[in-house]
């Protein structure tokens, strides 16, 4: 492994020193050649060898290469003499292969591996010249990135600085610091920041870098959906502009009180993924985001991505084979004995995807140390449950994968995802404390000749999310209907991030009754999704989704703060004030700055603290964990009212009434339903009711629809209700004509 290194090394270090693409392809042949002991090297680039050695280019036969190429080929015949092949995909615009060949023994997989790194290292080589070349060429054209000569010059300048930087190899934080100085100073803005999610955590973002973030500004660690305009950059991977920040509904709390005018955020991708996005911020004006502009801020991104392309291949480098922390095989090494099983096993191939359930919550409460910890466990636990051959890889994070070839069917598989299940089950010491985890697992086989490694993954990381779905820990065996369901939530999640942008969500609010007086004392806020294509989407069909990818914070900032300004325009019609109810997720709640956003709203609506309702699922507290309760005190402490809304359906609830500082317990519409039909029903409900009344706690009967339903509610003491019986959920309109009727 050393040496492999070491090899990767010297052949990043000669070729990234050679001036163009022509000098890069000699200097990579021969560098692979020497390094794995072949006698012939060659590479091919849009159809045409480039370079040779070992034998002229001319004489190599150029549909046997083709073959080579597609994988259908493992020899080469020259001169009578059978050479053994393998190759490498070179990827990017100039698509191409690298062709080793020798006499005697075949290549092995880990020889495989290090000509994949060559090839990777090539690859980005020239990417990085082409970008070079590239960005001279439009420095020289009108109009594309700045609208004057002297931008145009300025702007080459700064980035030529990084260009240099990066084929030097300057430590990546000196360039990404280059970027973020450069960007700010072109565009002429105070801030700029780059963001990049955390590899081991990609739900969480952290500040890279950034140019005069100011006196007393923290960089922490930020939940993606809480990062403002570029985290949505990342999500929806497109550049987001906001132009006056103060109204936007896209607005992040902390940058306005920051005294943010105007943003805009660019994504940063790594191997063509996600992975961050650069900003800048004007304190001074709002601000027109021009083309200009956006491609000034989108170059930059680009060299970032190339910074990052370029530090995470050397990176890789030292861990070409096994994973440094756990000692399994690497992502690489993994997928290269995949293909080999795909090209040599007679029967199937089978591959297993394992996710650790509930390991942020280790890693979030103990600490990394202990997450560590807790991964080398999971490793050791999971070789021993494997058959010999058996191929065990970590892929990242707390992502595991199983290779076993030679397989018959999924009857043989199944068996040893069933003892990974159990042996994770088993509790993990960690320091002197018991930890229990679980995971979910996802099975593929697939017989050989029909599919191909990356396939037989996909495929199998569809079933462990299927898994995942159906309540984690346990496996799931793939079926083609998972894709067509994955494609179609794939759609979804690209509809709802850009509906986020583009301010696609509306408000319903439905009165809250006094059930003697028949006033309405208060209001229920619930979105809904007015999709430009598919028309109303009900909560139900998008906010399971909006809560699994992070979208819930923006959408759950905006509800609260649209209700809250709404409520507050009413009041100052009324005599007797409303009062507004916001449901809250438990995603919003992990985010940790509830109060602050709370507060702030409160200040910039002007609505009461006393008037605001936050209703909170009686799961959500079953589940908590210690900072909820610390969260939620403080909330409390605001003068706001804390519900806990379906009371009735979870468990433990009599413990969590004590606990936690709830103001009003709101009767599912499961009991509701039969108040006026069951005994037993009707025995329930008042004794909820009696329970809010001995721990002074209001209660709202939820789902009321006839009379008889109001009158057994009434006469049993609940104070409040709401449902059809009284009023739908009503738009902004019509709620006004409900509550100022014209006369």
């Amino acid at each position: 492994m050393a040496l492999a290194t070491q090899q990767l090394t010297e052949f990043l270090s000669v070729v990234a020193d050679r001036p163009s693409g022509p000098a890069a392809h000699h200097a990579a042949v021969e560098c692979a050649a020497l390094a794995l002991e072949a006698e012939i090297a060659v590479l091919v680039v849009d159809g045409t060898v480039t370079a040779a050695v070992g034998v002229p280019a001319d004489r190599l036969p150029a549909y046997r290469l083709s073959e080579i190429a597609a994988g259908r080929a493992s020899t080469l015949e020259l001169d009578g003499r059978v050479h053994a092949v393998t190759h490498a995909e070179i990827g990017g615009d100039a698509a191409g292969v690298l062709v080793l060949a020798r006499r005697g023994a075949a290549f092995s997989a880990e020889e495989i591996c290090l000509l994949r790194g060559m090839a990777r290292v090539l690859e980005l080589s020239l990417q990085a010249l082409e970008v070079i070349e590239s960005e001279r060429r439009h420095a020289a054209e009108n109009g594309r990135l700045a609208d004057s000569l002297h931008e145009r010059e300025r702007l080459f300048e700064q980035l030529s600085v990084i260009q240099r930087a990066i084929a030097r190899r300057a430590p990546l934080q000196e360039i990404l610091d280059t970027v973020t100085t450069g960007a700010a100073e072109l565009l002429g803005v105070e801030l700029a920041l780059l963001n990049l999610l955390e590899p081991d955590d990609p739900s969480v973002v952290t500040v890279a870098a950034g140019y005069k973030l100011g006196p007393g500004v923290e960089a922490p660690r930020i939940p993606l959906p809480s990062a403002g305009v570029s985290g949505l950059a990342i999500m929806g991977d497109e550049l987001v502009a906001v132009e006056d920040y103060a109204e936007s509904p896209i607005a992040h709390p902390g940058g306005s009180h920051l005294g943010m005018k105007a943003v805009m955020a660019v994504p940063v991708h790594e191997n063509g993924n996600v992975v961050g996005a650069l900003a800048v911020a004007s304190y001074s004006t709002t601000r027109t985001w021009d083309k200009s502009s956006q491609e000034v801020l989108k170059a930059f991104a680009e060299h970032v991505s190339l910074a990052l392309t370029d530090a995470r291949t050397l990176e890789a480098m030292n861990q070409a084979f096994h994973d440094s922390l756990t000692g399994l095989a690497s992502r690489a090494l993994f997928t290269t004995r995949m293909e080999r099983a795909f090209a040599g096993s007679p029967h199937g191939v089978a591959a297993l995807f394992v996710d650790l359930d509930r390991f942020k919550v280790v890693n979030d409460s103990m600490g990394h140390a202990a997450g560590d910890l807790l991964l080398q466990g999971v490793a050791e636990r999971i070789q021993r449950c494997l058959r010999k051959g058996d191929t065990a890889a970590r892929l990242g994070g707390d992502e595991f994968a199983v290779l076993l070839p030679s397989v018959g069917g999924v009857e043989e598989v199944v068996p040893v995802a069933q003892r990974i299940l159990d042996a994770v089950r088993e509790p993990f010491d960690l320091g002197g404390k018991e930890i229990y985890i679980s995971s979910s697992i996802g099975i593929a086989f697939a017989e050989t000749g029909g599919h191909d490694a990356e396939e037989l993954m996909v495929r199998a990381d569809l079933a462990m999310y299927q898994a995942k779905k159906q309540g984690k820990d346990r496996f799931e065996v793939f079926q083609p209907a998972m894709q067509d369901e994955f494609q179609a939530a794939l759609r979804m999640e690209a509809d709802l991030r850009r509906a986020i942008v583009r301010h696609e969500f509306q408000l319903r609010y439905q009165p809250i009754v006094h059930l003697r007086t028949k006033e309405i004392t208060g209001l229920e806020a619930l979105v809904r999704w007015e999709h430009p294509e598919r028309g109303t989407i009900p909560p139900l069909d998008f906010i399971p989704l909006a809560e699994e990818t992070g979208m819930i914070v923006p959408i759950g900032e905006w509800v609260l703060r649209e209700a809250c300004r709404q409520a507050a325009r009413w009041n100052e019609r009324r005599d007797r004030p409303l009062t507004v109810s916001v449901n809250l997720s438990a995603i919003q709640l992990d985010q940790g700055n509830l109060p602050a956003l709370v507060s702030s709203v409160l200040a910039d609506t002007g609505l009461a603290a006393k008037l605001l309702v936050i209703e909170l699922t009686e799961s959500l507290l079953v589940d908590h964990r210690p900072s909820t309760l610390r969260q939620l005190e403080e909330v409390k402490m605001l003068g706001v009212r804390l519900a806990i809304d379906d009371f009735g359906t979870g468990y433990s609830s009599l413990a969590y009434l004590r606990r936690f500082p709830v103001d009003i317990i709101k009767i599912d519409k499961s009991f509701v339903d039969d108040v006026g039909d069951e005994p037993a029903a009707a025995a329930l409900t008042h004794g909820i009711i009696q329970l809010g009344q001995a721990l002074n706690l209001s209660t709202i009967a939820e789902g009321i629809e006839d009379a008889e339903q109001l009158s057994e509610l009434a006469g049993g003491n609940c104070e409040l209700g709401q449902g059809y019986y009284f009023a739908e959920p009503l738009s902004e309109h019509a709620m006004s004509e409900l509550l100022f009727p014209s006369t």
